[in-house]
């Protein structure tokens, strides 16, 4: 079966409002269930073979609930290796993290990650693969729902992200931007209060990439939890963010932290308007003297 043309789920143009199912979505300051996020002096060396590599160092970052920010930088200046902290998958050498109040340790339900390939599960459908990990945080003993309330639940979240049809399709019957969606769609149906994305468009086609630009904007205004998103393209960053985290330097860091003084909502045809540019224009600076120093 060949991939499906993806569907139409969110308004664009300038100053437009997202298509949200006809309900107005929170105000900016309305974020319930978003958790605050504090890096306070964190730093990582990786030892090896004798050999010791300074990844991260002094990193200080607050990021309040609800907020997108977007980690920006090239190759190489530790974004990754920041997110893979704050989602608890590695462990940090100096300094301290907390998420919602709470020290970061490990892992955890409240924290849901997004990477670059959608990682879908080839053989499950797009249903089976939103429900698995509601599935297996009840396993765990974390909720105690029964599976008409999980299938409703996924239900719910496949016809928000657009995908109502394609429930019974397997990963490769999808297009690139519906797997990114229903990747989305497992990520959020657990309910996180913190979402990091790691690259999560990069290997998308431009057209898919605004696409999803565009999904990611509408799903953000209507659940406004808190985004860690990290990105290599200045254009990207500025689109998204509230503000953007510039990364790099010897020992890699955060060098700036850039407010972005746009309005919301924010659609694809904002990247040509002169505040748009002007803002790019100086966290282009910044890299560039990142890149002097």
């Amino acid at each position: 079966m060949a991939a499906q043309a993806e569907p139409v789920g969110v308004a664009t143009g300038t100053g437009g409002a997202a298509a949200t199912d006809g309900a107005a979505p929170p105000g900016p300051r309305d974020a319930p269930g978003a958790a605050n996020v504090v890096l306070g002096g964190v730093g990582k060396t990786f030892r090896r073979a004798g050999r010791r590599t300074v990844a991260l160092a002094g990193v200080d970052l607050e990021v309040r609930a609800g907020e997108l920010v977007c980690l920006l930088g090239p190759s190489g200046c530790g974004k990754s290796t920041l997110l893979r902290i704050v989602a608890g998958a590695l462990a940090y050498d100096q300094g301290a993290v907390t998420v919602g109040g709470r020290p970061v340790s490990g892992p955890a339900p409240d924290r849901g990650i997004l990477f670059q390939s959608p990682m879908l599960f080839s053989w499950l459908t797009t249903r089976k693969n939103v429900l698995f990990g509601l599935k297996a945080q009840r396993s765990r003993g974390i909720h105690e729902r029964d599976d008409p309330e999980l299938d409703a639940e996924a239900d719910a979240i496949l016809a928000t992200v657009g995908l109502s049809q394609f429930g019974d399709a397997f990963p490769h019957e999808l297009s690139g931007g519906m797997q990114h969606r229903a990747a989305f769609a497992r990520a959020m149906v657990t309910r996180p209060s913190l979402l990091l994305m790691d690259e999560p468009f990069g290997a998308l086609d431009a057209f898919t990439r605004l696409r999803m630009h565009e999904f990611l904007l509408s799903m953000w205004e209507q659940y406004r939890i808190t985004i860690i998103f990290v990105t290599h393209d200045l254009e990207e960053a500025v689109l998204l963010g509230d503000r953007v985290a510039v990364m790099g330097g010897r020992p890699p860091g955060i060098r700036e932290v850039i407010d972005v003084p746009l309005g919301r909502p924010r659609h694809a045809l904002d990247v040509d308007t002169e505040q748009f540019l002007a803002v790019k224009r100086s966290i282009r600076q910044a890299l560039t003297t990142d890149r002097g120093a």
